[in-house]
């Protein structure tokens, strides 16, 4: 199998961890030996596309692939200029939620031989006809890079009071949806942590430093901020939106919650006490890995020629 992923969410200056995701989910697919990965990235805007088509077409141009494979509903658009078998799209979010994205999105869906989505919770949000035929293809938390590391370590690592404590958003505070009202509320005189603009090979050392993961947002396409912070046994709590009832059930020292602020004090009183508090949360985290994910995905790529034999 010879795939093309394309991407409308290569890293910049600004964004470093943009996208990173869906390179960890290229990584796994990489470490299949059934599978030949190519990936395309390009930086989002709408002068992007009309770009990032002619690219595509010139660069793969003598390049034969069984699948193309979008990341982010307008990234389909550029991704259908160039020939293939099947052209698949995952969708994350913001490409449904987002009035005039959704419309655009939308309009390229029907050209396409499967949409996916990263949780059922947004496929849901689809209108009925392509919901029913949607894949779920979330691109799961990459587990050698998000580990539990000796919390003094990582504070230190990054030039923090070894004896903290501290909170950590795991967004950038810009983001209304993510609520950073909330968790800046939460954290009263408690130092908080955002990512925004932090270097990837910080944040497993940003989650591990902190006492608690503070994740209370409005929506989530998918919810891998909670994931990492299980792979790294750090408590989280979360509102229960996309993955987050499912991640976090039955874990102690976790909550996933509406969020009240007295409810969610009282939750996190435990992990702001202890120095070095921990939860049981990687094997949870390990059901949810980019490895077992890439396996999904190679399976829907494949089913797509089973289909016609």
């Amino acid at each position: 199998m010879r795939a093309l992923v394309v991407s409308n969410m290569a890293p910049s200056q600004l964004h470093p961890g943009r996208g990173s995701f869906v390179r960890d989910q290229v990584a796994a697919l990489r470490r299949i030996a059934a599978v030949d990965v190519e990936l395309f990235e390009f930086q989002p805007g709408l002068a992007s596309y009309p770009l990032a088509a002619l690219a595509l077409r010139h660069r793969y141009a003598a390049d034969a692939f069984d699948v193309v494979h979008a990341h982010f509903g307008l990234t389909a658009w550029p991704a259908l200029a160039l020939r293939a078998p099947r052209h698949v799209v995952t969708l994350h979010g913001t490409d449904v939620r987002h009035r005039r994205t959704r419309r655009i999105t939308l309009a390229a869906l029907p050209r396409l031989d499967l949409v996916a989505t990263v949780s059922s919770s947004l496929a849901a949000e689809l209108p009925t006809e392509i919901a029913s035929r949607t894949a779920i293809l979330p691109c799961g938390v990459a587990m050698e890079r998000f580990r539990p590391i000796p919390r003094e370590a990582a504070r230190l690592a990054l030039g923090l009071d070894a004896a903290g404590p501290y909170l950590l958003f795991p967004a950038d505070p810009s983001r209304a949806a993510k609520r950073f009202d909330r968790a800046r509320e939460l954290a009263g005189e408690v130092r908080l942590l955002t990512l925004g603009t932090m270097a990837p090979d910080h944040v497993t050392l940003a989650i591990n430093a902190a006492n608690a993961v503070l994740v209370p947002s409005d929506a989530e396409g998918y919810g891998l901020a909670v994931l990492e912070a299980l792979a790294c046994d750090v408590a989280v709590l979360a509102t229960p939106v996309g993955i987050h009832e499912q991640a976090l059930a039955g874990i102690a020292g976790t909550l996933c919650a509406p969020y009240e602020r007295a409810r969610w004090s009282a939750a996190l009183a435990g992990a702001l006490a202890s120095p070095d508090p921990r939860v049981d949360g990687r094997g949870r985290a390990a059901e949810f890995s980019s490895d077992v994910m890439a396996r999904r995905v190679l399976d829907a790529w494949q089913s797509l020629f089973a289909e016609t034999q």
